[in-house]
């Protein structure tokens, strides 16, 4: 029987893979993920540091033990393998500290944004559940709740003919920050990219209960979503399974009109 994905352990600089779920970049990696049963990835650019085989730990990155956040990472697996044994449940979210000076570096005032948009800062779960693959056959990581949410939708959506695909779901603080850079470079402005992204910290993604989504033939995060089959689904029924739209035309947060982005907010009977 194939072995199930596990969680994703998530500190504030590196991320705590199970095995199987990561592409080999070469045979030495393919050796080591083989065997892996977590891989020891770095946030900020998604290089692969350690896999940990059952002898222990094997090098992906020469230095990697003295790699900022490595400490916290092993600390941090340690606590859930000792939860784990003791049947307790893993910490909540992990603290935002550092992000005032990265949003500074961007230009961003983190006072004067919040006050302008009503968005709040959100904190990254330390643990985050395996939801399934996105339309990239990449990973997709959720809270709990909404990996189960996200599953029943999709299956309710499938019985009624309505093929729903997730863009993408969580996505951490340093990914968010990614964008602006990488935007930054080809030329747009700070305030450009603000009306299309939300600052890093800001965003719903980071909470673990956002989801972009698409239908097999639609681009993704574009606006003609809405005259698909599939977005006529969701207000009719997404409710239902604890999902609301966060971005509707003229929302209080400045941000553009977003059919493709949902949010787990289950009710009292969810």
């Amino acid at each position: 029987m194939r072995r199930q994905p596990g969680d994703l352990l998530n500190t504030a600089g590196v991320e705590l893979w199970p095995g199987g779920l990561l592409r080999a970049h070469g045979n030495h990696h393919a050796r080591a993920l083989a065997r892996a049963t977590r891989v020891l990835r770095r946030k900020r650019d998604g290089r692969y540091l350690a896999a940990r085989v059952p002898e222990g730990f094997v090098a992906l990155l020469p230095g990697w033990r003295s790699e900022p956040g490595v400490d916290q990472a092993l600390e941090a697996l340690q606590t859930a393998e000792s939860a784990a044994r003791r049947r307790l449940r893993s910490p909540g979210c992990l603290p935002l500290h550092g992000l005032a000076g990265r949003l500074q570096q961007l230009g961003i005032d983190p006072d004067g944004y919040a006050r302008r948009t009503g968005l709040a800062l959100v904190a990254e779960p330390a643990r985050l559940e395996f939801a399934g693959f996105d339309r990239y056959r990449r990973a997709l990581w959720l809270r709990a709740g909404a990996a189960n949410g996200w599953r029943q939708m999709q299956l309710a959506a499938r019985r009624d003919g309505v093929i729903l695909e997730a863009i993408s779901g969580y996505r951490s603080h340093d990914y968010q920050l990614g964008i602006f850079e990488r935007k930054l470079a080809r030329g747009q402005q700070v305030a450009q990219i603000l009306q299309v992204n939300a600052a890093p910290g800001y965003s719903e993604h980071h909470s673990g209960l956002a989801l972009d989504l698409g239908t097999p033939g639609e681009p993704p995060a574009e606006e003609s979503f809405e005259h698909t089959a599939a977005f006529g689904w969701l207000q009719a029924n997404a409710a239902a399974h604890g999902f609301l739209m966060s971005y509707p035309r003229d929302n209080p947060h400045g941000i553009v009109y977003e059919p493709w982005h949902w949010r787990y907010q289950p009710g009292p009977g969810l």
